[in-house]
């Protein structure tokens, strides 16, 4: 990393399913476009690869759980792009199950943001961030934004997603991603729609690199 370059600033945003995560995570994507190189990350582009199993094999894949993640290479990734260096970012084919053989390339960025379901799980991935933000909404508000996007972007039936919430989803979520509340520097309430919180939360990451 040349001697002339801060370190680039790293933003943590979680919550869980339909919580409103990503639409915090695109609106600070715009607040600092403008003045700054910056680059949206998602966990779910690290799902492990699954080539090695058979297709129903991959079909029984529990999504919300810590282990369906190649943790250790967007560790690898993120500390590459925290010393500017270019990476090839993986690609998840929901269709196969499994990780695509494309890559996207991404070059090195003045503010990252990553954003996922269990980013404050690995405490290694922790140490790394600037900023950790949990986005705190409802279980029903979050359960009738998954059914409305499950029904209406991925062609799901209002029973089988009723069904993988109950059974999956839900419980997943309080185990794993509700704990890591705890690590948070900032919680949001209702997410994207509290526009006060994403204001003072752009404020503060401003202050951030600022600073650095």
């Amino acid at each position: 990393m040349g001697d002339n370059k801060k370190r680039p600033v790293l933003i943590g945003v979680t919550g869980g399913s339909g919580s409103g995560k990503t639409s915090v995570s695109r609106k600070l994507l715009e607040a600092f476009t403008e003045e700054h190189s910056i680059v949206l990350f998602e966990q779910d582009s690290y799902y492990k690869d699954q080539s090695h199993l058979t297709f129903e094999e991959r079909l029984e894949t529990n999504y919300d759980h810590p282990l369906a993640f190649d943790t250790d290479l967007l560790i690898e990734h993120l500390n590459k792009l925290l010393n500017y260096e270019a990476i090839d970012k993986p690609i998840y084919d929901y269709d196969r199950h499994t990780r695509s053989e494309k890559v996207v390339h991404q070059e090195p960025k003045e503010v990252i943001i990553i954003e996922g379901i269990l980013i404050l799980e690995d405490e290694r991935l922790r140490d790394l961030m600037d900023i950790k933000v949990y986005v705190d909404t409802e279980d029903d508000i979050r359960i009738i934004r998954r059914i409305k996007r499950d029904m209406e972007e991925r062609g799901r039936t209002l029973d089988s997603v009723i069904n993988q919430y109950l059974s999956v989803v839900k419980p997943m979520h309080h185990q794993f991603i509700e704990p890591t509340k705890k690590y948070a520097d900032i919680i949001i309430p209702q997410g994207g729609e509290n526009q006060v919180a994403v204001d003072l939360l752009t404020t503060k990451i401003a202050t951030i690199i600022d600073k650095k």
